[in-house]
């Protein structure tokens, strides 16, 4: 198609003009690069923690009580110290044999793996299934039997009306196939008549 001297021409055009393209199309990337923001620099402080202080994001443990209960437990954040679990932002959510379903979130909470226990600080949010709100200042449960109780005072609101008690506690006794709610040391109960 070419003769030869045409062909050698465009070689020798190619030569010259295909280095110039990639030159301009070095200077455009160089001429368009954004300067860095303030929001992409590294915040090393934050990793030198991390790196001092392992933890986990999100963790989520389940597992099957020896009443049957299905307990599932999770956590924003989640700091291994020996064989505790320190953890922040903790829920629980347990599933009796009865059918009856009983949701706890707290500020802060610690996971014991060697004796199977779970302890929830700070104001804690008790709420089942039932109709029962509660609030109190901790909630300790063991993870092998299944039983819930509470650190200290309640308040609780019922289908019935409203009550306070020194403590809860929550277990499936022996004899029973279903978890029972115990309020003790000092109920006092406002009962309110359904209409």
């Amino acid at each position: 198609m070419f003769g030869d001297e045409s062909y050698s021409q465009f070689v020798g055009f190619l030569k010259v003009t295909l280095p110039l393209a990639a030159l301009a199309l070095m200077s455009t990337i160089f001429l368009f690069a954004r300067a860095p923001t303030q929001d992409s620099t590294i915040p090393y402080a934050e990793i030198e923690d991390i790196a001092r202080e392992p933890r986990l994001s999100g963790p989520q443990l389940s597992g099957v009580a020896d009443d049957g209960s299905i307990i599932n437990l999770a956590a924003r954040t989640a700091k291994p110290q020996g064989d505790v679990l320190s953890v922040e932002a903790m829920t629980a959510n347990i599933q009796s044999a009865d059918g009856t379903v009983i949701d706890i979130r707290a500020g802060m909470g610690e996971i014991d793996n060697i004796n199977n226990t779970a302890r929830l600080t700070g104001l804690a949010h008790l709420e089942t299934s039932n109709g029962y709100e509660m609030e109190t200042a901790g909630i300790s449960a063991n993870l092998t039997t299944g039983r819930i109780i509470s650190d200290g005072p309640l308040e609780v609101q019922a289908p019935f009306g409203a009550l306070t008690a020194g403590q809860l506690v929550i277990e499936t006794p022996d004899t029973d196939t279903g978890q029972v709610m115990v309020f003790q040391n000092g109920v006092r109960l406002v009962y309110t008549p359904q209409p």
